[in-house]
């Protein structure tokens, strides 16, 4: 077995220490070693062991002392320690103190093996786990929202104002525009930051699934409820419920949405139990709402329930005096991620990023350097650095780099240069490309470009009628 890792071996007994050291080093651990406490301490700034074995009976500063200064360390490592046998009582004493485990002295090096094994398991879980809340905490802090632009700083007061109440707020806006990180600072600036802040993503259940999650479900309500569950609004008691993509849902949840905005109570699904919880709602949308409440789309009680306040996020091409700060926001956080020392970005990368149109806004721009981050070798972003869409080429304008560009991508480049060279007939560019005309229509309206002149909607409607008498005649 092929065994990694950092020990750091504490004895002031030379023989033991540097006879244990040894041991360790011949099953692949790498290992420093250390006469005493002090010395023990002096070498962990350096080394970073993942685990100390110390004996705990030495002079000055005993291994109780030694645990217990560990346990201070931001990136604490575990810590063994020996003691002789009839002493136990002193190493649980050690445990107590933040020790992870003890063995009795003279060593077994197999069951030393086994503890080593274990606790340096357990260290990576509790590093691992340090680590994801700490990512938890940066994404959730206030100094998350970044911005100087006008328009921004007009969201930040809104933010300040709203926060502290108990209103109902609809954040609207582009996707990637950080609607998320909005709701989330409502959250945290408000009086329910120490309850819990639940997510749901609307547009991804189907309605059954969607009421189930909203409201929750008893046992045999539908196939597959084997138990009782609780769903979002139970779950945010005392909180914050973040409802995303609102506008996607159907009209009987808007329905049983209404009524908890109302009068603060629901039903589980199947049940006859009224619940009320404490909950305050964030809405966030990237339609239209006030179109689609004239559409017949979206209940006009219910936008107005939402709508107590609105909050509208601008797309990143409208606040682009924001990039730089942006930019260097996700540097610092994606380099700490990777453990990159990068510095800065050079002037060229930095002027594409500032000149480029965001159609993905700062999700779009957080992927950009992130990638960046991951591919540089040096401690500067280069434009060589940044995604394809955003350098410039020697290709013709728009044309996709290859390699570098995603199938879609080149399928785009395809269709809409065909559109342009046949005076926009879906027809003749499903002819050239070979593709079904409903094909392209469907990818037209996906990149949202006007498909063809109204002249050319008569002309393909005919030759498509034309081609279907024709098969007809075939067959």
């Amino acid at each position: 077995m092929t065994r990694s890792g950092r020990i750091l071996v504490v004895d002031d007994e030379v023989n033991a220490r540097t006879a244990l050291a040894e041991l360790l080093r011949d099953e692949g651990f790498e290992v420093e070693t250390a006469a005493d406490a002090f010395k023990a301490l002096g070498k962990y700034e350096t080394f970073l062991p993942h685990v100390v074995v110390t004996d705990l009976k030495m002079p000055g500063m005993d291994g109780i002392e030694l645990v217990k200064k560990l346990r201070l360390q931001e990136d604490r490592a575990e810590v063994i320690v020996m003691t002789a046998f009839g002493a136990v009582e002193t190493a649980v004493t050690a445990m107590r103190a933040g020790a992870a485990d003890y063995l009795t002295k003279p060593l077994n090096f197999d069951e030393l093996l086994v503890v080593v094994d274990k606790v340096l398991e357990h260290g990576k879980l509790e590093r691992e786990t340090r680590h994801l809340r700490a990512r938890v905490r940066d994404r959730a802090a206030p100094n998350n929202l970044v911005g100087v632009a006008p328009v921004m700083q007009q969201v930040f007061e809104i933010v300040e104002q709203v926060a502290p109440s108990k209103a109902t707020v609809l954040i609207t806006g582009e996707s990637g525009t950080g609607k998320e990180l909005v709701a989330n600072a409502l959250h945290q600036r408000s009086p329910r930051a120490n309850g819990p802040f639940i997510k749901l993503h609307c547009a991804a259940l189907a309605e059954s699934l969607l009421e189930s999650e909203l409201f929750g479900h008893e046992r045999g309500s539908f196939t597959g409820a084997a138990a009782r569950k609780d769903g979002r609004f139970s779950l945010a008691d005392g909180g914050t419920l973040f409802l995303d993509e609102i506008g996607e849902i159907s009209p009987a949840i808007q329905v049983k949405l209404l009524r908890f905005l109302q009068e603060h109570e629901f039903e589980r699904v199947g049940g006859t139990q009224t619940i009320r919880v404490d909950v305050r709602v964030i809405a966030a949308t990237n339609r239209n709402l006030t179109e689609e409440v004239a559409r017949g789309k979206f209940r006009e009680d219910l936008f107005y329930r939402l709508n107590v306040v609105a909050l509208e996020m601008p797309p990143l091409r409208d606040r682009r005096t924001d990039i730089p700060a942006l930019v260097r926001f996700f540097i610092d956080r994606y380099a700490k991620e990777n453990g990159k020392p990068i510095e800065s970005v050079s002037p060229d990368a930095l002027d594409l990023l500032c000149n480029y149109a965001w159609p993905g806004n700062v999700r779009e721009l957080e992927n950009a350097i992130e990638r960046a981050v991951v591919l540089t070798t040096t401690n500067v972003i280069e434009a060589r650095n940044l995604p394809p869409s955003i350098r410039p080429s020697d290709a013709p304008a728009g044309f996709p780099a290859i390699p570098g560009s995603t199938m879609a991508e080149i399928e785009r480049y395809a269709i809409l240069e065909t559109m342009k060279s046949t005076g926009g007939s879906t027809s003749k560019a499903a002819e050239i490309l070979g593709i079904g005309t409903r094909t392209i229509q469907y990818r037209l309206h996906e990149y949202n470009e006007a498909p063809r002149s109204d002249v050319n909607v008569v002309k393909d409607k005919n030759q498509d009628k034309d081609k279907d008498k024709a098969s007809l005649r075939k067959s």
